[in-house]
């Protein structure tokens, strides 16, 4: 083999070797951006629901990872990135005063700017019903701060919670018991087809049975009072 053959396949087989190291870093970096990926199917007002009846006011909720991005930090990067025409408009839970606050997105919306904040839910009411892919990352030690009723922060100690997506709770009794039993009055969650919510206390007597825990939907976590009022909570995960 000549100098210049033999020259010509080192070179090849050097650039072989970045390109395939290159490779395994890319996807290593995709893996690592994309943490957990979940789809959920958002539904307007009169469509059929998955779990029966029909959307009452296309009202949903979504549950975030505590980490969704990297181009997605507020409200409006949220509706642009489901398709802003697809989104009437996105509600947030105040827990001051148990109201919802309102953001559609557009020009004259009562808010300039909503950010995003990890392990808070929102309410999204949808002029189409949207098929979207949430991909982020969840933060094992994130704690998210469940408010007892307390002036100025806490109305009747009702949070609206997002929990991550690689949590191993599964019920709304598994998620009582992991908050802790005595810090929680009930777990409360949003019924598309009524607009209205599904109580469970936990408590022999509790006028409904125990439900299972979704990545596709958030819960109104209300707390016990609690002189140690926040209870910080992070989630059971694997």
């Amino acid at each position: 083999m000549t100098t210049n053959a033999r020259s010509s396949v080192r070179s090849w087989f050097a650039l072989a070797v970045l390109t395939v190291a290159g490779a395994m870093t890319c996807s290593a970096l995709i893996a690592s951006n994309m943490g957990h990926v979940s789809s959920v199917t958002l539904y307007k007002a009169g469509d059929s629901l998955p779990e029966g009846g029909v959307s009452k006011s296309g009202k949903n909720t979504i549950n975030l990872p505590y980490a969704i991005g990297p181009n997605i930090v507020t409200a409006k990067d949220l509706m642009d990135d489901i398709t802003l025409n697809n989104v009437a408009f996105l509600e947030r839970f105040v827990e001051a005063t148990d109201g919802l606050e309102i953001y559609t997105g557009r020009k004259g919306s009562p808010l300039q700017s909503l950010n995003l904040a990890a392990g808070e839910c929102y309410y999204l009411t949808m002029s189409t019903t949207t098929f979207y892919t949430i991909v982020g990352n969840d933060k094992p030690s994130y704690a998210v701060a469940l408010n007892s009723a307390q002036s100025g922060v806490s109305k009747t100690g009702t949070n609206f919670v997002s929990l991550p997506l690689n949590t191993t709770v599964t019920t709304a009794k598994a998620l009582i018991d992991d908050i802790g039993f005595a810090n929680v009055a009930n777990i409360q969650r949003f019924i598309r087809a009524t607009d209205g919510l599904e109580t469970y206390t936990g408590r022999k007597g509790s006028p409904n049975v125990d439900f299972p825990i979704s990545n596709e939907e958030c819960y109104f976590v209300v707390m016990n009072p609690n002189p140690n009022s926040p209870v910080n909570y992070t989630a059971s995960h694997y």
